[in-house]
């Protein structure tokens, strides 16, 4: 490690220590409540609603154990109750007591009273530089937590990053967007050995995607790339990108290709920057305006 790496690992771990001590982390009476953070921000996050157990354990990035001890120790003060999915033994659901939503929303006006008191001493011109300083520093956070893994074209998560997708084109579009018009691209298409779906998370929550398809000998194409409007600007669609270049080469891809439409900039700049070149129309879809293609190295 060099001297600036060092520095920055440091300063990392001045900042942690700043907001760890300035939010109370390791008080045992964490907002004054009697029980420790981590309890209390699984309280919290089970919320009025309640939540799938696996879930939970994926959005607040918990080991199995760590996150049964911290369930039985809620479920033992009678705040909250797990039960079964009905059909399926090993789906676990969350969910808070009567006493339990008490508490939540005791906890919740306590931390509303945490970030006033954050905000107090500060001036007005100095608030509004931390409030948009922590905005960033947010979204750099849920960069730096990104995973992106392979997931089967036809579940759920697929569907609903597929929907955010077609929302968006629909929303670019000049006349709007109808998948149904577009040129099919079946979940088949995207499942090994001849393809791959991709999910980005981001805390465990799908924040992208992008797929890929066999599309004739030796030829990669690329579909269905999408980002998640609050998180763009931070590279996840170049990671996106990577990957499922990565993935072409290992399907032994020497080309790989895509379309897009002339109201996506950005990503026609993402390709551009990648080495991408313009060709002429490899299809007759209605919608894109520019098709590309890449020689792997």
């Amino acid at each position: 490690m060099n001297a600036r790496s060092a520095n920055d690992v440091d300063r990392v771990r001045r900042f942690n220590r700043t907001v760890a001590r300035r939010i109370g982390v390791l008080d045992e009476r964490f907002l004054g409540r009697g029980r420790p953070f981590g309890e209390s921000r699984v309280l919290f996050e089970i919320g009025r609603n309640g939540i799938e157990v696996r879930e939970l354990r994926v959005r607040l990035g918990l080991d199995s154990g760590y996150a049964s001890r911290i369930l039985r120790a809620l479920e033992g003060e009678r705040l909250i109750e797990t039960s079964t999915a009905s059909g399926d033994a090993r789906v676990r659901f969350a969910s808070l007591t009567e006493k339990g939503r008490r508490e939540w929303e005791e906890i919740d006006r306590r931390s509303d009273g945490v970030a006033k008191s954050i905000l107090a001493p500060l001036d007005a011109k100095r608030r509004a530089e931390l409030v948009v300083a922590m905005d960033r520093i947010e979204r750099l956070l849920r960069a730096s937590a990104l995973a992106i893994a392979p997931e089967p074209a036809d579940s759920a998560v697929a569907r609903w990053c597929l929907q955010q997708y077609f929302d968006l084109l629909n929303e670019r579009f000049a006349g709007g967007y109808d998948p149904e018009n577009a040129q099919p691209a079946d979940a088949h298409e995207f499942t090994a050995p001849k393809g791959i779906f991709l999910v980005a998370r981001a805390a465990g929550e799908p924040v992208g995607c992008g797929a890929l398809k066999t599309a004739g000998p030796e030829l990669g194409e690329i579909k269905r790339v999408w980002v998640a409007e609050n998180t763009r600007g931070l590279g996840i669609g170049q990671q996106l990108l990577g990957e499922l270049e990565k993935a072409s080469r290992s399907m032994g891809h020497t080309r790989i290709r895509l379309d897009t439409n002339k109201s996506l900039t950005e990503a026609q700049a993402m390709y551009l920057k990648n080495g991408y070149v313009e060709v002429p129309p490899f299809n007759d879809d209605p919608y894109p305006d520019h098709w590309f293609e890449k020689v792997l190295g």
